[in-house]
């Protein structure tokens, strides 16, 4: 049972190896379930919301690393921008000079 801020800590790599783990938990507790030989079925619904935790961890990670991208082209497209306003080539043709 593995709490959002225990998850967080982890690397995303450690966190698949949870996922797969918790999925194979699950697995295991759905077979156990159909036999009869589970004595807690409320074990299967905290492993589906342990598996649950990790994917949001995961998409959090996705969309902050989309955002960083975003920033990032945003960043550099405003630089670009900047830069082709303030060449020489627009400051000739603005004032009419022409070398």
């Amino acid at each position: 049972m593995a709490k959002a801020l225990t998850l967080r800590t982890l690397s995303d790599d450690q966190l698949f190896d949870e996922l797969a783990s918790a999925r194979k938990e699950l697995f295991n507790l759905r077979f156990a379930f159909a036999t009869g030989q589970l004595d807690n079925s409320a074990q299967v619904a905290a492993t589906k919301r342990d598996i649950a935790r990790i994917h949001t961890v995961l998409r959090e990670r996705e969309i902050a690393a989309a955002e960083l991208q975003a920033n990032a082209s945003h960043g550099s497209a405003a630089v670009t921008a900047g830069a082709s306003q303030s060449s020489p080539a627009n400051s000739a043709a603005s004032t009419g000079d022409q070398s």
